[in-house]
């Protein structure tokens, strides 16, 4: 069983990075923002990216800083399938999955305005934001010394392989072929 976690930024790629994985290369994904869209529901919470961090970093506090990703590995490891889980957004999430074994972290970077003009084109509701708005957030979720809450840069940094997504789809195809050849 290969275990692919994936992070990055706001917009940068992550989804499309899961769609080739799954479409092309048959590997299950186990999706945290489902995870977390669940939970916020169920405490009747509006499902927008505040609310989204609020519980996740609640999740977290409660339980562990890897609680949604060992959640996530669970299902995955009943299935006993190769498997996505993305998207990795804290320290303790890569470590937990580095304890597993057969884990690679891969990262999906883009440059902040390419991000946002994607956010924008996909128009789900947690992206229904300004670009200042996107900025905020983005600066929020990229760096954050406490265990419990999201530190994508820190994440990134511990990547076995980073994707660069700011050209077109098929240079990150290729990027992914080249990556996975050496995962297989």
């Amino acid at each position: 069983m290969i275990i692919i976690g994936i992070t990055g930024h706001i917009g940068a790629g992550k989804g499309t990075v899961v769609d080739y994985l799954k479409t092309i290369k048959g590997f299950t994904h186990y999706s945290a923002r489902s995870f977390i869209t669940r939970e916020v529901e169920k405490r009747g919470l509006p499902v927008d990216r505040d609310s989204m961090a609020i519980v996740s970093n609640s999740l977290r506090e409660e339980h562990s800083p890897s609680y949604i990703i060992e959640a996530l590995y669970k299902e995955a490891k009943e299935r006993g399938e190769n498997c996505i889980i993305e998207s990795i957004r804290t320290l303790g999430e890569v470590e937990a999955l580095r304890k597993i074994g057969h884990f690679h972290l891969l990262a999906v970077t883009a440059d902040l305005p390419v991000r946002y003009e994607r956010i924008v084109l996909r128009g789900s509701v947690t992206d229904n934001i300004s670009f200042d708005t996107f900025v905020e957030q983005d600066k929020r979720e990229s760096s954050s010394t406490d265990p419990h809450k999201q530190n994508i840069n820190a994440c990134i940094a511990q990547a076995d392989f980073v994707l660069n997504n700011n050209g077109d789809i098929e240079a990150l195809y290729k990027e992914i072929e080249e990556v996975f050849t050496k995962i297989a």
